[in-house]
């Protein structure tokens, strides 16, 4: 009895029955009159089935309580229920209740019938507004086609103006293509007319030069010729020698003051600019600062090979055409001082490139070129080459890392060491006349210097397959012509 019982709770059919009747309820006015009675049908079917249940567990009850237990309830409640529902439905039903009943059903009927009416119509309603919904939307994809077929003539439109602005802009760029061929040309053209001002004043100068020492020669051979009580004393002590001083004589003294003002703007200018343009590709300061000392260093080399070569060539030209008051070492000097533009500085820069490539100092990235300072050696090797016109010329100091540092050549950088007796590396190198220091370098001091030096020297090679190997010329001979050095001496 208790499954039973349990079974029916958990069903519900109480709240099932009671949904039931109010969803009729609601809906009662739209049903018809089939599916009212279908409505009430099955809610007595629903009834029927949990009366049965009830009966069920009346029955179980009935039987758990023995032949004598319960038989006062049923007595006094079931069978006096019973007696009179068979009373009430054997009775028959009155004639005015009939009609009362007809009369409702048919009431009934005419509110479904308006209801179904009102149905329809509204149907009929949102069939033509679905209707006209629908031809909105045919208007609306007609004037999407129609936009399409625009949007595409605007496609073939613009692809055919793409097309003849492309065209154009390549008839532009051959356009200025040419033109810039054009400037090239007239560049190239201004650069050779640059040049031979500068050597119509150079041999301007060559011109007065020898006028001055035509001058100079006819008043001497006047004086030969004019009776003198020493005529041979005189030609030995040779006074117009001194009293004619060459140009590089007459020049030393600028000249070794701009010198030494270049190099020190090297130094405060170029050197930072180039090592600005190296910290774009190495992160370590050292090693910049390696890079730039050594880089003075073998273009000071590199100058004063060239400079013994050139002054070989130009003494080799001048020996046999020399005549004039000032010996053949003056003269040769003399000749470089006024056509310093002479000087090969190109091929200079290569081998001091080369030099650097081989150098075992430097630790340098393979994919980094020493082509970037090119400037700086360039105007290094310039500046060098013009020193060894000096008397005396002017050197850089020798220095090696791991060396004592001296305060006579050199001042301690900001990051040195101050109580540190040895240089770890040089910044600057010291520039010489003779054995004194005109200007000092600059060095940086560390403890543990010599220990580093052995180190680095002891350290292999690094090739560099993106190194130049002379790959600029320059655009056309600077050699002295033999006929130009013979024709300066006429």
């Amino acid at each position: 009895m208790a499954d039973t019982l349990r079974r029916l709770v958990n069903s519900s059919p109480y709240s099932v029955l009671q949904d039931k009747l109010e969803a009729w309820y609601k809906d009662y006015h739209v049903f018809s009159c089939d599916q009212n009675l279908n409505r009430c049908c099955e809610l007595v079917e629903l009834t029927s089935k949990i009366q049965g249940q009830l009966f069920t567990i009346l029955n179980l009850t009935a039987q758990e309580g023995g032949h004598y237990s319960g038989v006062d309830t049923l007595k006094s409640r079931l069978l006096p229920w019973l007696g009179s529902c068979f009373t009430i439905a054997a009775s028959s039903v009155s004639t005015d209740t009939s009609l009362s009943l007809i009369q409702e059903s048919v009431e009934k009927d005419r509110k479904i019938r308006e209801l179904s009416s009102f149905h329809e119509s509204d149907m009929l309603k949102i069939e033509d507004r679905l209707s006209s919904t629908r031809m909105e939307l045919d208007s609306v994809k007609q004037e999407l086609a129609d936009t399409q077929i625009e949007l595409d003539s605007t496609k073939n439109k613009s692809a055919t103006t793409l097309l003849a602005t492309e065209d154009e802009i390549l008839h532009l760029k051959a356009e200025l293509r040419v033109a810039q061929d054009q400037v090239d040309l007239y560049k190239r053209k201004l650069d050779k007319l640059d040049d031979y001002e500068r050597q119509v004043r150079i041999l301007r100068d060559e011109v007065s030069f020898l006028t001055a020492e035509k001058t100079v020669l006819q008043e001497r051979l006047v004086r030969s010729r004019s009776p003198s009580p020493l005529p041979r004393r005189s030609r030995s002590v040779s006074p117009v020698r001194g009293e004619s001083p060459t140009r590089a004589q007459l020049t030393s003294s600028s000249r070794h003051a701009r010198m030494v003002s270049r190099f020190s703007d090297l130094y405060a200018t170029e050197r930072l600019d180039s090592q600005s343009v190296l910290r774009r590709y190495i992160d370590d300061l050292e090693t910049v600062q390696r890079i730039l000392f050594i880089a003075v260093v073998e273009s000071f080399q590199a100058a004063k090979l060239a400079y013994r070569q050139f002054k070989g060539r130009v003494r080799k030209t001048l020996s046999s055409t020399h005549i004039g008051p000032e010996n053949l070492e003056d003269a040769v000097v003399d000749y470089i001082v006024r056509n310093l533009d002479l000087y090969d500085v190109q091929t200079s820069v290569n081998d001091v490139i080369n030099a650097m490539n081989v150098n075992p100092r430097i630790s340098f990235p393979p994919e980094v070129d020493f082509v970037l300072i090119s400037s700086f050696i360039r105007e290094a090797c310039r500046i060098a080459f013009a020193m060894q016109t000096l008397d005396p010329p002017l050197d850089l100091a020798f220095s090696s890392d791991g060396e004592l540092y001296s305060d006579v050549k050199y001042r301690r950088s900001f990051d040195s060491e101050f109580t540190a007796p040895l240089v770890a590396f040089h910044v600057w190198p010291a520039l010489l006349e003779g054995d004194t220091v005109i200007l000092k370098g600059e060095a940086v001091t560390r403890r543990g210097a010599l220990w580093r030096s052995r180190s680095r020297s002891s350290s292999p090679v690094r090739s560099r397959s993106g190194s130049p190997s002379r790959t600029f010329m320059p655009s056309r001979s600077r050699s002295p012509s033999p006929g130009l050095l013979s024709s300066s001496r006429l």
